[in-house]
């Protein structure tokens, strides 16, 4: 029995070649030829999420608010200079996760905040 590389994408072994020639990892669903050498994806090179200025946000970073923003279910809204600690960063049209006193738990998207 051939062992067959693992997923360049997600890293898992549990690789499986299909009758066309392919290699399919069925974990994340990628497909490579197992001639050619595999070049990750950019999801897999990892995520890049740029603030309103064009600073490069990571996991962890603080970030201000520069506009003000009507949150759903809420009384009150994000105002513009709100500071918002520990943001983790999601793939999506909303990426940024975060908790927000008084609000709680929110997605924002980056192009509304810079930062800290």
């Amino acid at each position: 029995m051939s062992t067959l590389p693992s997923c360049p994408v997600c890293g898992s072994t549990f690789t499986y070649e299909d009758p066309n020639g392919l290699l399919v990892c069925p974990e994340c669903a990628h497909e490579w030829s197992a001639a050619s050498s595999p070049e990750p994806e950019p999801a897999a090179a990892g995520l890049v999420v740029k603030d309103a200025v064009g600073n490069v946000l990571a996991d962890g970073d603080s970030v201000t608010m520069i506009k003000d923003l009507k949150v759903k279910g809420s009384a009150s809204g994000l105002k513009a200079g709100t500071k918002i600690k520990n943001i983790r960063l999601v793939e999506g049209d909303h990426n940024i996760d975060c908790r927000v006193e008084g609000i709680g738990a929110i997605a924002l998207k980056s192009e509304f905040v810079r930062k800290a």
